[in-house]
């Protein structure tokens, strides 16, 4: 039957340009050093998952709070869009405070650059951040590393330096694995160790489960770090390929579409932090690279609204002091006046269903016109 379910996909897109593409994989994983050879029919064209809405639908809203760069989603997904719109978020207080950390107390510079990423000191310096951002930060803080490996990997120097040891002092620590039963576990402890008022931190990976459907509102998540540029695996024989056809056939640049890929990706980790009007967080980026305008200005308007240029290329020791003076303001009680001034009231809403209501009426009624006419 899986032959079978092969086959029928191979030939569906037959004719035209192919979408398709058979490939090897030697190592059959993004993970270096990792045999275990699977061969496998890669859909290099994204479009082909959104073509039958817009065959179907008159219609189509697209939204999201990662559509950014905006103008790469119309030739990814090969639509002309009527209207394009990037829209801040509408709120009663600054709520988000977004930081960039590029350099650790030492002034030695931070990357997770595979030329940096061995490096001892950046290494050390990683860890120090973590563990001065968690004893300044109440509740609960989710990390995010690059990939699995990079992960294992600087955790094992971590411990080897005793700075886990140092974390635990502050929070307990809880780390996400492939397993999707253990992951779940250490959420549901992690929880109720921020319920408990202990406070806990969460080391997880960019393009993980919790990466994508894991919301950490409230205490839950009072400030989100983001260790590094979640760049693709890139030598991924699928993702070769993919750039290859989007390069030939979409004239999009190599290197445009993995900084969008990337940029996007950190902020769908960091966006699991802010949830609600009420809610407030801090975003980490812990990197020198954020710093280049090429890759900040690919970032969604909600976070780029509140980067003012202090916030920028920052030592660790500043940025504590940045967390410090943020918790303290959010801290103070709510306005209720002005957070009412950015919500609408029930009467409003049903006023604005009624319009619509009535437009379509009309709309309908004058194509029924039209088509009698005709």
């Amino acid at each position: 039957a899986d032959v079978a379910d092969f086959a029928t996909l191979l030939s569906t897109y037959s004719e035209g340009i192919p979408k398709f593409a058979i490939i090897l994989e030697p190592n059959g994983t993004a993970i270096p050093g990792i045999t275990d050879p699977v061969i496998q029919l890669a859909c290099l064209d994204s479009s082909l998952a959104i073509a039958p809405l817009f065959k179907r639908f008159g219609s189509v809203i697209i939204t999201s709070g990662t559509l950014s760069p905006i103008d790469l989603y119309p030739k990814l997904l090969q639509f002309e869009p009527r209207v394009s719109e990037s829209l801040n978020m509408s709120t009663f207080r600054p709520c988000i405070r977004p930081l960039v950390i590029s350099r650790g107390s030492d002034q030695v510079a931070v990357s997770t650059k595979f030329d940096d990423r061995g490096d001892m000191g950046v290494v050390r310096n990683y860890g120090a951040m973590l563990v001065e951002l968690c004893a300044s930060i109440p509740d609960g803080v989710v990390a995010f590393f690059t990939s699995y490996s990079y992960m294992e990997s600087i955790l094992s120097e971590w411990d080897a330096m005793c700075i886990l040891r140092q974390l635990s002092k502050h929070k307990l620590v809880f780390i996400e694995t492939k397993d999707v039963v253990e992951t779940t576990l250490a959420l549901d402890n992690y929880r109720r160790a921020c319920d408990s008022g202990r406070g806990a931190v969460f080391l997880s990976v960019a393009r993980g489960k919790v990466s994508e459907g894991i919301n950490f509102d409230r205490h839950y998540g009072r400030a989100v770090i983001m260790f590094g540029v979640p760049f693709q695996y890139t030598l991924s024989h699928v993702l070769r390929a993919r750039l290859e056809y989007l390069q030939t056939h979409y004239q999009i640049r190599e290197q445009d579409f993995l900084n969008f890929d990337a940029l996007r990706q950190a902020s769908q980790c960091v966006g699991r932090v802010i949830r609600s009007k009420t809610d407030y967080g801090l975003i980490i980026f812990a990197d020198s690279r954020y710093n280049r305008a090429d890759k900040r200005s690919k970032l969604p308007k909600w976070i780029l609204q509140f980067m003012h240029d202090s916030y920028l290329n920052l030592s660790t020791d500043t940025a504590i002091q940045h967390v410090k003076q943020f918790l303290r303001l959010m801290g103070q009680k709510i306005d209720q006046e002005a957070l009412q001034s950015v919500l609408l009231p029930v009467e409003k809403i049903e006023s604005l269903a009624d319009e619509s209501s009535s437009e379509l009426n009309m709309e309908g009624m004058l194509t029924e016109s039209n088509t009698v006419v005709s």
